[in-house]
């Protein structure tokens, strides 16, 4: 049988609001290339999550990193506002608690990112 597929890089689009809105943005890219990598997670992986998110000097002063990861995290469980018992969507990672180890990079955009962010997840070892 052929070894599990764990990683997993997307691009994610500048921060929007309402912020609901930007994890239904996170959500839908990671979505797409997780379907189109075959990649799925089940509850019981261990994982490793790694963000950088690009802001224009102004906003990078204004965006906490802790509320920017919150948002990723709660984009991949598919938490994208209203009451947590009502789930409308499959989540992608069952839990934020199979997220073991995390980084977190806020920095201006360089000229080839077009201010898109990115997320990799990798199976945490």
């Amino acid at each position: 049988m052929p070894k599990r597929k764990f990683k997993v890089h997307f691009r994610i689009p500048a921060y929007v609001t309402p912020r609901t809105g930007w994890r239904r943005l996170i959500y839908d890219a990671a979505r797409t290339e997780m379907q189109t990598t075959r990649v799925e997670y089940l509850r019981t992986d261990r994982l490793t999550v790694s963000v950088v998110l690009y802001f224009r000097w102004r906003a990078g002063g204004f965006h906490d990193v802790d509320n920017r990861l919150k948002d990723v995290l709660d984009a991949l469980q598919a938490r994208m506002g209203g009451p947590k018992a009502v789930q409308r969507h499959p989540p992608l990672i069952q839990n934020d608690s199979q997220v073991f180890k995390v980084t977190i990079l806020k920095m201006l955009p360089p000229p080839q990112s077009h201010g898109l962010g990115r997320v990799t997840i990798t199976k945490h070892r």
